[in-house]
């Protein structure tokens, strides 16, 4: 085996070399490290660890390594914080954008509040857990600290799942969020249940403190509506609808865009989901929401009716990416909030870049995307002020952020 010495850490949070035949990846390594190993098809899979550096801690779960959920237990939270800043800079000085970044805000252990379960019958019984790194591998969990342990608490009934509504080929997935102290569960992969079994699941959730359960795409238990706190709203979203990592996170973000948006009177909220914040901003304004989901829309409008008190919200199904709000629908309105998935918006911002909207919270969890799409706003007269990076995932290398853009 030969000795290396780790340059970098690359996207995913691997140990990079930067080696005289190209980069070698390794995983759970640190900048600075002096490593042993061998290399096969351009990785070391199982780095020694000879000199490790001062950043270097003791990872918080037994299942590190094993699990595939968190790659970055073994650095410092300090070491994590600066290079998702880095990270994000980096991604930005591509296109040639220097903002300032305000001080990372992070979130504590214990905070996800939704998680996506594998669960299978075996010869013994049933085992439930996360799917290892890169592998259809589960690994059976007993801890998780970064889950809520509300999350935690529904694996017994996840187990008794697999047990009755899998065959022995068959990998449940399942999908759990935090609702309360309850749970809302979709599962995936089921077989087709009878009306007994039904009645069985129907009990277990009972048990288990699990309010609703779609299988499949049925809804077969449901006790009390899984709502979620939006602003004044209590918004019911569809099972396994995309909410923010943590509430910490959702608050953090929440805080930052309205800071942004300022006294704004009318507002667009692109790509609105549920209303995460359309509804805390009609507390103060008119908002306009678009979202391609119908069944999210429908939530966020439902949401809204009840509470009963607030400003106007205008909640359309639209499909942005193929029907892109156009520059003159933008008449009028004082700021607008965006919060694409990863893929970013290109087609959205291009007719954005061209109205004079004067104030824009950009929200996004993938800088590189989130780079690309700035740099079409900054050169169609916008300027990025500032970019606050807001950390939902402990020991992993996601990013989310927040940035202001003005005209």
């Amino acid at each position: 085996m030969s000795e290396y010495i780790i340059n970098r850490l690359g996207q995913l949070g691997d140990g990079v070399i930067d080696s005289p035949h190209g980069e070698i990846f390794a995983p759970f390594t640190l900048p600075g490290e002096h490593i042993e190993g061998e290399v096969k098809s351009g990785r070391i899979y199982d780095p020694k660890i000879i000199k490790p550096v001062s950043d270097r801690i003791k990872p918080s779960c037994k299942h590190f390594k094993n699990c595939g959920g968190c790659t970055l237990q073994h650095a410092s939270d300090s070491f994590l914080s600066d290079w998702k800043i880095k990270k994000t800079k980096e991604a930005l000085s591509q296109v040639n954008l220097h903002p300032t970044f305000r001080k990372i805000i992070n979130t504590k252990k214990e905070s996800r509040r939704r998680a996506t379960f594998a669960a299978k019958r075996t010869k013994k019984g049933s085992m439930v857990g996360f799917h290892g790194r890169a592998s259809d591998i589960i690994v059976e969990i007993t801890e998780c600290p970064v889950s809520d342990p509300i999350l935690l608490s529904g694996m017994p009934a996840f187990s008794k799942f697999a047990l009755l509504g899998s065959s022995r080929k068959a990998v449940l997935r399942i999908s759990a969020t935090v609702s309360g102290k309850s749970l809302d569960v979709k599962v995936d992969n089921g077989k087709e249940l009878s009306a007994t079994e039904i009645s069985k699941f129907a009990q277990i959730c009972n048990q288990s403190k699990i309010i609703r359960l779609m299988w499949n795409n049925d809804i077969i238990a449901q006790s009390n509506p899984p709502s979620q706190t939006m602003g004044l709203a209590q918004v019911v979203p569809p099972s396994g609808a995309f909410l923010q990592a943590t509430k910490t996170g959702e608050a953090a973000l929440v805080e930052t865009v309205l800071e942004i948006i300022g006294p704004a009177k009318r507002v667009v909220d692109l790509f609105s989901g549920c209303g995460t914040f359309a509804l805390p901003i009609s507390n103060k304004a008119a908002v306009h929401a678009l979202e391609s989901d119908q069944n999210m829309i429908s939530a966020l409008d439902s949401g809204w009716r009840i509470v009963g008190g607030l400003h106007n919200i205008l909640a359309e199904k639209r499909d942005l990416f193929r029907r892109p709000l156009m520059p003159d629908e933008f008449k009028n309105i004082d700021a607008v909030v965006i919060d694409p998935p990863r893929a970013g918006a290109i087609s959205q911002v291009t007719e954005l870049a061209k109205t004079n909207v004067k104030r824009i919270a950009f929200v996004s969890c993938n800088p590189a995307t989130f780079a690309r799409d700035a740099s079409i706003l900054c050169n169609n007269g916008y300027n990025l002020d500032w970019v606050q990076v807001v950390d939902q995932f402990l020991w992993n290398s996601h990013v989310e952020l927040v940035a202001q853009f003005t005209k």
